[in-house]
């Protein structure tokens, strides 16, 4: 057999190989420990996204609290007084982005530990199942949406 022959082969047995573990069910202790791991990993993104988000807002909020100073300290400018309605109106913004931007990945760590549930079932089962939590997904993120866009249009 040439090498050529045998890499041809080989590529096929491990496709084939592959393919025959995609559908198969994962035992309960399997999947349990999926889920673990998802459901951690899930946690460590929503809480760095809370770290980011908390973060951008307390820079935003000192913006505000220089731009009040400087009103402060020069009461008769205009500028200053359109500054801090300017910076109240990029926190507001800011924490509707920040509050979004959580939710998108509380909605994502949920997402991941439902389609490790999903390997428990075989089949057809186990792909409404997964279309499920796509679905679910889609949801809350179109719901964060709304209500990151809701928040920014009540600011004008």
């Amino acid at each position: 057999m040439t090498s050529t022959k045998w890499t041809n082969l080989c590529a096929i047995a491990i496709a084939v190989l592959s393919l025959a573990g995609c559908n198969r069910q994962e035992s309960t202790a399997e999947t349990q420990r999926d889920v673990s791991k998802a459901a951690a990993e899930g946690q460590k993104d929503v809480a760095d996204a809370q770290a980011n988000a908390q973060k951008d807002v307390a820079d935003a909020q000192k913006d505000v609290t220089d731009a009040r100073q400087d009103l402060a300290n020069d009461s008769r400018s205009r500028s200053n007084a359109n500054d801090v309605i300017d910076q109240r109106r990029d926190l507001s913004k800011t924490k509707a982005d920040s509050d979004y931007k959580v939710a998108v990945e509380q909605a994502e760590a949920d997402y991941k530990v439902a389609v490790e549930k999903c390997d428990t079932r075989q089949g057809k089962d186990r792909d409404r199942c997964k279309q499920q939590a796509e679905k679910t997904l889609d949801e809350q993120k179109a719901q964060a949406e709304q209500m990151r866009d809701a928040a920014k249009n009540a600011v004008g």
